[in-house]
């Protein structure tokens, strides 16, 4: 049995000899008969030997089939309207073109580790003459010889097909793996031009800035939606951008806080964190109850500047909802305020006026604990706090809140919506939702990494909030969630997407180039991959990371290889015509890895290997897209 699955395509195609052989013994037949030979003789004898052609022939021809699929294929390009004829179905997902990996393909790729693969390549010329002889070619645009990578990986199969998967095995996340111009950025917009065509709301993260993806999503959009859906942020060019406000959806003010802290830096002992994390509430629950909208510029006055603003406004609501109008003109609260304006009472603040220490004393002292307000006690106790100690316990969270309110990156994150000089539109992702926007958010990582981190982590921060939204509440509208350079902006919240999104109805796209990329990011081995584990299906081109290519060869799992020991024994007991001879063959199989680990590292230009749907192994090759004119992508 393992004689007969064995199989060595990089051979001369013997059989086509005997295939003439055969044919030319017809031949004989044929022509012997009418001298003498037996007409049924002749004639069965003929055709015995036509049979045996044709067998030999086919086999001959496989085995040429096989070889001349060596040469690989070149790099094609397509436009959206073209790619439009191949995702029909919006329930299905188009991954380019290739075939389902076999471990007979695993078994010829080991073979031809073994030898010289372009001694066994088929001239285009042979090609062609075959191709026209049976009525068919096997290689339509070898691949050239300029491009980088083994044509071979792909040419291991001698046909290829258009790859389809079902749309709901990606509910569980996808990774592409590659190092730098492999073809991550092609495949990030082949899926992302599919899901603007579906109709999904797209959120696109793209640290650095790809000008050819942001013209392949202005020409979907243009080809399948209104062009009007495109929405843009750069920080480097707010005149172009539209104005996001990340502080906008919540539904309780605790949710503003824990945003801020997913951006905050790693804090071992969590002291510092825990802080910044109540200073930010204590400020968002004062506005919420002054029924004044937080954002980020307004946390950073009172943050940086002091509580004091609030905690007086609080202060004089409170008392006007237990005592009504005239609640300054109480003797006791007329009292402190009368010895507040001569200084008689120590302020702990510069800043704290003189009504404000009235109203703390009148609220510490003589107001019944039963009329006390949390909020305000929250307040009171940061007014209390030593100042000093209060700015360097919030160290960390002011460089964060800083780089974002700064110029006019603040007034892009934190929107005025009332300035009658700014006619961007201001968009949050409740309104990017209900309006089936596509947003392409560039952070500029390369001049400025540590804003786009920040920025790309809030914004990650505000939609794990709204898919918690969309959880509680029902009834959504699909959204793609697509993240360039995942280590750039990787934090909690984007891990709590990639676990649990999908039944908020966010799927994820990510792309990396290397898991050391995402260590260094998070921090260990495990935490890196702990979060590569929420994601079901793994797209890998090339890499030349030795960590990754161990990470894709485990996901992609072993196969059986098969393995020929041919022996060959003489002895002779002194007489010279006595010998002996024996030869053999034997056939063994192992387990082994189902790609080879080197081979990850030889791939073509926008070749790749997948596992999706559970296991499933192709291997495929994507298209390039015409990203259209570069004047459109000025005109917008």
């Amino acid at each position: 049995m393992l004689l007969r699955k064995y199989e060595m395509p990089w051979r001369r195609p013997s059989e086509l000899l005997a295939s003439a052989a055969w044919t030319a013994a017809a031949a004989a037949f044929v022509y012997l008969t009418p001298d003498g030979m037996p007409v049924k003789l002749g004639l069965c004898s003929a055709a015995a030997s036509l049979l045996m052609a044709s067998i030999r022939m086919r086999q001959g021809l496989h085995i040429v089939k096989v070889r001349a699929a060596l040469s690989g294929r070149a790099m094609e390009m397509i436009s959206t309207r073209t790619l439009a004829k191949y995702i029909q179905q919006d329930d299905q997902l188009f991954l380019g073109f290739g075939f389902e990996w076999t471990p007979v393909h695993s078994q010829r790729l080991y073979e031809l580790s073994k030898i010289d693969y372009k001694d066994y390549l088929i001239s285009p010329l042979v090609q062609k003459v075959l191709g026209y002889a049976i009525g068919r070619s096997y290689v339509i645009q070898p691949q050239p010889d300029a491009e980088i990578g083994l044509p071979i990986l792909h040419g291991v199969s001698p046909v290829e097909q258009p790859l389809y998967r079902p749309l709901q095995n990606f509910e569980g996340g996808t990774v592409i793996v590659g190092t730098t111009q492999a073809g991550k950025g092609v495949m990030l917009g082949n899926l992302l031009t599919q899901a603007i065509k579906r109709g999904d709301v797209v959120i696109i993260l793209d640290p650095k800035n790809s000008k050819r993806l942001k013209r392949i999503v202005m020409q979907a959009c243009h080809d399948y939606r209104d062009p009007d859906t495109f929405l843009w942020f750069h920080p480097a060019f707010p005149e172009k951008s539209a104005r996001i406000d990340f502080t906008f959806n919540w539904q309780k003010p605790t949710e503003i806080a824990s945003r801020l802290e997913s951006i905050l830096p790693p804090d071992t002992a969590g002291a510092f964190t825990a802080f910044a994390w109540n200073a930010v509430n204590v400020v968002c629950q004062g506005m919420v109850t002054l029924e004044r909208r937080p954002n980020l510029m307004k946390l950073m006055r009172y943050i940086e500047g002091g509580i004091e603003p609030i905690l007086e406004a609080c202060l004089r609501r409170h008392y006007q909802t237990l005592f009504g109008a005239g609640w300054r003109s109480r003797p006791d609260m007329a009292h402190l305020l009368d010895k507040s304006s001569r200084g008689l009472i120590k302020a702990p603040s510069p800043s704290a006026s003189a009504d404000l220490l009235a109203f703390v004393a009148y609220y510490e002292l003589l107001l019944p604990e039963a009329q006390h307000d949390k909020v305000i006690d929250s307040q009171v106790g940061v007014f209390r706090h030593n100042r000093e100690h209060y700015q360097k316990i919030t160290a960390n969270l002011l460089p964060i809140l800083s780089m974002l309110t700064s110029g006019d990156l603040g007034k892009s994150l934190s929107p005025n919506p009332f300035d009658p000089d700014d006619e961007r539109p201001i968009m949050n992702f409740e309104k990017i939702e209900r309006g089936g926007h596509v947003l392409l958010m560039c952070l500029d990582s390369l001049p400025d990494p540590s804003v786009a981190s920040a920025i790309g982590a809030l914004a990650l921060a505000d939609l794990a909030a709204r898919s918690g939204m969309r959880y509680n509440l029902g009834g959504y509208r699909r959204i793609t969630l697509a993240a360039d350079e995942v280590s750039n902006v990787i934090n909690q919240p984007l891990i709590e997407i990639l676990n649990k999104g999908a039944e908020g109805g966010i799927y994820s796209i990510v792309a990396m180039q290397t898991i050391s990329d995402l260590v260094n990011r998070l921090g260990s081995q495990d935490a890196a991959r702990m979060a590569l584990g929420n994601l079901n299906n793994l797209i890998a081109f090339r890499s030349k990371d030795q960590p990754t290519q161990e990470f894709i060869c485990e996901t992609f799992g072993k196969t059986g290889i098969h393995s020929m020991k041919v022996g060959r024994n003489t002895a002779s007991d002194g007489h010279l015509s006595d010998f002996t001879s024996v030869t053999s063959q034997q056939v063994t199989e192992e387990l082994d890895d189902a790609i080879p680990p080197s081979m990850l590292g030889k791939l073509p230009n926008l070749q790749y290997f997948a596992s999706v749907s559970g296991g499933r192994l192709i291997k495929g090759r994507c298209t390039l897209l015409d990203p259209g004119p570069e004047d459109a992508e000025e005109a917008a």
